[in-house]
Order: structure tokens, then C-alpha cells, then sequence
């Protein structure tokens, strides 16, 4: 089952044999043994690469199943020998990585004995691991809809626009989106959450904002804002020192801040182990009340929409 479960996520033989430190030929034997078992082929070779045939795809969804509840059950059983502790997987979006490690660290704080391990990476990456399951949670703001999901909203994500603190802007009130066309825009790559945000308001009133440099992240667009070369849309939990230390300044603009959700988010149907399940009661009770540092810098702004019903949702 296992070898099988590997050689669906890997397609690859080889891959699937590194992974379980077996020979290519012990993997080979394996399945093909498994898809007699079945009476029908499981795998299919077009050229170099290996697909999952239909009867194969059903498996590997049988076969994923059945190990994740068996995981489930192992830690479940460690749990209740010496309360929560055990793995703790989490990716993160890129852009959570401000935060997250400070709500982990009051979580481990009261649950010592829990192991965690924390992936930060880009959207695609994040998808990708998503549809994989390869983790307990994933924390992201933008979520796919080619999966059937369950997402849990635990934490706003404002959205401003950022200057260096000399700009000529900082300081005037409720700015007009029409005046932001002259600005040079600094903005992350093309599939970035937020530079996608602030293109459609621009969109959906009439403007076009040209991004005048790209950066491949937000560590450098802070840089480059402070540097002088030019303006950028933000989350507001990205720029806690920066503000502190008055290295950054927040624009007022007219239709800013831009209010996006952080969510908690797994594949439906995934079981959840006890400690999964305790870290994400710990989010939807504490998680934006732990994140409270940004809401004086909010109150100089407009006010926010009214927050989103706290509950889990399922996204299809």
C-alpha cells in the first residue's frame, strides 16, 4: 500500500524507490503484483512517463485514505498515553510567514511535547502540496477552486498601500485612486495574491496600475519602498517593524485597506489528528487576538467590512 501510495504521488519508479529506500526492481515487482491482485492494470507507460490508470487513480484515493487514517490513529494513541504532542505539519504561504511563527510559538508554549515543522513557500508550491496532502494544515489567503476543500477563517489580512516615509502623499487624507497612476509600483510576480488584489480594484475602476518594478518578495519590496523607488500594496501584519521604527509609512488611499482572510485549510474528508485538531481550535479562539499589534495603524484608516462568520467553510 504504501509503495503503491508513493509511486502515485512520485509517478515516477525510481522516485518512489528512493523514497522507501527499496530498489527500482523491488517497487517494480510490487506493483505489478498489486494490479493482479486487482485483475487490471494500474499503471501505464506513454514514452518516459508513468500514469495512473483509472482503477489506479481509485486506489491511490483508497490508498491515501487508509494511511492517513493509520497515521490518525498512531498519533491519536501517542496522545492519550501523554496528551498532545506528536508532528505538527504546517505550510504557509509565503506572506505568513510574518506571523505564523509567533502563533506557533504560544501554541508550543503550552504544548511542549508537540513536534512541529514549518514549510513556507510560494502559491503554486502551496497548491501543489495542498492537492498532494501532503501536510496537516496549509495557511493561505487565496484559495484553489479546482479542490474540494474544507477552509477555516481565523485571522483578517488588511492589505495597504506603503511608501517611504518622506513621500510627498504621507500624512494627506483619503487619497484618490486616480492620483496612485502616477506613482511607480513596486509589485511581486504575476500569480501573487495581493498583486492581484490591488490589479482588479484598480480594474473595477477604470485604472490601469503599471507595475514598475517586479521583486520575488515582499523582504524586497520593503527594501525598495524604503529605499525610495517606489510605492506597493501590502499586508499590513508584513510591516510591524518597519512601522514601529517609522521606516515605512501608510498611504490613506481611498478603498484601502483591502480586506482579505487568512484560512486554515485541508483537503475534505482529511482526518485530523488530536493535535491538528487542537492547533486549530487554537487559531480560530486565539489567533487574531494574539495579532492584535496591528490595529492602531487600522484605526487611522477607514473602517473594516464586517468580519466573516468564524466557522468552517467548504470551498468547491
Amino acid at each position: 500500500m504504501r509503495i503503491f501510495h508513493s509511486l502515485g504521488r512520485n509517478l515516477s519508479f525510481t522516485r518512489a524507490a528512493e523514497e522507501l529506500f527499496l530498489s527500482q526492481s523491488a517497487v517494480s515487482i510490487q506493483v505489478k503484483r498489486l494490479g493482479e491482485s486487482v485483475g487490471m492494470p494500474l499503471v501505464e507507460q506513454v514514452g518516459k512517463r508513468i500514469f495512473l490508470t483509472e482503477a489506479g487513480k481509485e486506489l491511490f484515493e483508497a490508498c491515501r485514505d487508509v494511511l492517513d487514517r493509520l497515521r490518525v490513529l498512531d498519533e491519536d494513541m501517542t496522545g492519550l498515553e501523554a496528551g498532545i504532542r506528536g508532528p505538527l505539519n504546517l505550510a504557509v504561504i509565503t506572506t505568513a510567514k510574518y506571523f505564523m511563527p509567533h502563533l506557533l510559538g504560544v501554541f508550543l508554549r503550552e504544548h511542549p511535547a508537540v513536534e512541529p515543522r514549518l514549510t513556507v513557500t510560494n502559491q503554486t508550491r502551496i497548491f501543489e502540496r495542498l492537492e498532494g496532502n501532503m501536510d496537516d494544515l496549509v495557511i493561505m489567503g487565496t484559495l484553489p477552486e479546482n479542490l474540494d476543500l474544507e477552509a477555516a477563517y481565523f485571522l483578517d489580512n488588511p492589505l495597504v498601500v506603503v511608501a517611504p516615509p518622506d513621500h510627498p502623499l504621507v500624512g494627506v487624507k483619503r487619497i484618490p485612486l486616480e492620483r496612485l497612476v502616477q506613482e511607480r509600483f513596486l509589485s511581486r510576480e504575476p500569480g501573487s495574491g495581493t498583486r492581484a488584489a490591488r490589479t482588479r480594484l484598480f480594474a473595477e475602476h477604470g485604472l490601469d496600475i503599471r507595475t514598475y518594478m517586479e521583486l520575488g518578495s515582499s523582504e524586497a519590496i520593503k527594501q525598495a519602498v524604503m529605499a525610495g523607488l517606489g510605492i506597493s500594496v501590502l499586508s499590513l501584519h508584513n510591516l510591524r517593524l518597519e512601522l514601529k521604527t517609522g521606516l515605512i509609512a501608510v498611504l490613506d488611499v481611498e478603498h484601502f485597506p483591502l480586506h482579505r482572510q487568512w484560512y486554515a485549510v485541508h483537503l475534505k474528508g482529511k482526518k485530523l489528528s488530536a493535535t491538528t485538531r487542537m492547533f486549530l481550535d487554537f487559531l480560530l479562539k486565539d489567533g487574531a487576538r494574539l495579532c492584535q499589534e496591528i490595529q492602531p495603524y487600522l484605526a487611522r484608516l477607514a473602517p473594516p467590512p464586517p468580519k466573516p462568520v468564524q466557522r468552517k467553510r467548504d470551498i468547491r
